[in-house]
């Protein structure tokens, strides 16, 4: 009986495939969580140790990442409308908020709250679950989430109460976090549960991942917007406005060319879903981040249009559009098994044309990276004129699902 009552909490072919009303209110969380990294970022360009504390930054966005990314998985395998699943979503939902509310400071004053804080989400979350399945064989993966996290907990909450440890120790248990995810969470008896052997529901995972490139986009017009309006309103920054929505606008068209759209035919097809799942997931960290990183050089250029391009600046200006196309041509090998010149070129030229950058104002710099993108997304366009709809041939995953092990 136990295990009827746990196994409803399961999804099941008759469950919706689209995100939740309750999913798209969690996303919310991140529009504002995101613009706190990108104004950290922004302080990290003027401090004195600029890579310094873009790592401490990038840091942080990890854990938000990480957060985002389980709670994804949670309500991929679970029935959202369940009355407890929709309690653990709420409730990472409020503990995302205060990680965003102290990450500003989360290294500093604030670090007690964060770190405190997402030691309770990520041992609070399977806790619920693990007690929510009682007898049912799944269980075992929250289970398997909860030692981790329990192990790992410590590294947070000492890091937080000892300012000179707090860097490496913090370091330590993130990566032991994302190793955990990556090795399956294995314990003593229990071995492990990898990600790539679950059963999930390909169309609904899909639509979580367009959904936070979008947030992530979100998150750029939404800087674009602040910069602008504030005392920076005139004449003198109008270029810089209407370059960095035009980039931004490009960004989305890249993204959502073909392989954006076929992502959910691609878990569909493929023979281990969670294979292809687990790696577009790496996929997307890095298109969101790059995404984020365009976003600090758009509020920089806004601020100084006509001065000339720090090479400081032009991490952001020209390295968040490169990390972009970096991470857009491995969805696209994920996808069609192929990468298209265009990207790889409009790749080379943006990482050839920096140094050069260095001797103009800022806003040729962006006028520039807007060049090499929209050169990119008609080379696209003319490509896909004429020729049939391209179908996907993910070479991820195509094993069958008893060759990659049972889902434990």
């Amino acid at each position: 009986m136990s295990e009827q009552r746990g196994g409803a909490l399961l999804r099941t072919t008759s469950s919706a495939e689209r995100a939740t009303f309750l999913e798209l209110f969690f996303d919310l969380v991140f529009v504002f969580a995101l613009t706190r990294v990108s104004q950290r970022l922004v302080a990290d360009v003027d401090g004195a140790h600029m890579t310094t504390g873009v790592l401490r930054t990038l840091l942080l966005f990890l854990v938000l990442w990480h957060v985002w990314t389980i709670t994804t998985w949670v309500t991929s395998r679970y029935e959202p409308e369940r009355l407890v699943i929709q309690a653990v979503v709420v409730g990472v939902m409020f503990g995302s908020l205060v990680l965003g509310v102290t990450l500003p400071r989360a290294l500093e004053e604030r670090a007690l709250a964060f770190a405190l804080t997402y030691v309770v989400i990520m041992v609070g979350r399977p806790l619920v679950l693990m007690v929510a399945l009682r007898g049912h064989p799944r269980r075992m993966v929250p289970v398997r989430l909860t030692g981790w996290a329990v192990a790992t907990a410590p590294l947070w909450l000492v890091g937080a109460l000892v300012p000179d440890l707090r860097l490496p120790l913090w370091v330590v248990a993130l990566a032991a976090d994302y190793l955990g995810t990556f090795l399956g969470w294995p314990l003593p008896r229990l071995g492990p549960s990898r990600i790539r052997s679950w059963l999930v529901a390909g169309e609904h995972l899909a639509e979580r991942y367009q959904q936070i490139f979008l947030i992530a986009l979100g998150e750029s017009i939404l800087v674009i917007g602040v910069s602008y309006s504030g005392e920076r309103f005139s004449g003198r920054s109008a270029a810089a406005f209407a370059l960095a929505f035009g980039v931004t606008a490009l960004l989305w068209r890249l993204y959502f060319h073909r392989a954006g759209h076929l992502l959910v035919e691609a878990l569909r097809l493929a023979g281990t879903p969670g294979r292809l799942a687990e790696s577009a997931a790496q996929t997307h960290l890095f298109m969101v981040l790059g995404v984020l990183t365009s976003a600090v050089g758009y509020e920089l250029v806004i601020a100084h249009p006509y001065e000339d391009a720090d090479p400081r600046w032009l991490v952001f200006v020209v390295g968040g559009p490169a990390l972009f196309l970096a991470a857009r041509s491995r969805f696209e090998y994920e996808i069609f098994g192929r990468v298209s010149r265009s990207r790889l070129i409009g790749l080379v030229a943006l990482v050839l044309l920096a140094p050069a950058l260095t001797t103009g104002p800022a806003l040729l710099a962006l006028g520039v990276v807007a060049g090499v993108l929209a050169l990119v997304a008609l080379a696209d366009a003319r490509r896909a004129r004429g020729a049939p709809p391209e179908s996907s041939a993910s070479p991820v995953g195509r094993e069958a699902l008893g060759e990659a092990g049972p889902e434990a």
